[in-house]
């Protein structure tokens, strides 16, 4: 017998999932510290952070495809900074747990086995 039990809520969207497995990794967070500051190209990412250019492209294409920055190019350059409309969603994914989320306490478990 199948009792009736409320549908889960829908799981988030995929850019807030992406968003927060971007924001997982230490590296990651390093560079959307520095970018907290300016706009600033690989080039000195690199310096700040003292990386090779390779492990930080491979850490700022998971930051972009996660919506969390973005780039621009001037002549043979690549800029990037920091796309607070993305970290706004974020946030307000967070907060709905805040305000709409009352913990109720567990229904008791019925013993049919």
């Amino acid at each position: 017998m199948v009792e009736n039990s409320p549908i889960a809520p829908p799981v988030a969207d995929k850019s807030i999932a992406a968003g927060f497995h971007a924001l997982s990794d230490p590296l990651r967070l390093q560079i959307l510290e520095l970018l907290r500051e300016q706009e600033l190209c690989v080039c000195d990412l690199c310096d700040r952070l003292e990386v090779p250019q390779s492990k930080l492209s491979f850490h700022l294409k998971a930051l972009k495809d996660a919506a969390l920055v973005r780039s621009r190019q001037e002549s043979r350059w690549i800029y990037y900074r920091l796309n607070l409309t993305q970290f706004v969603a974020l946030e307000q994914y967070l907060a709905q747990y805040r305000r709409f989320s009352p913990i109720l306490p567990a229904r008791p478990c019925s013993d049919s086995g």
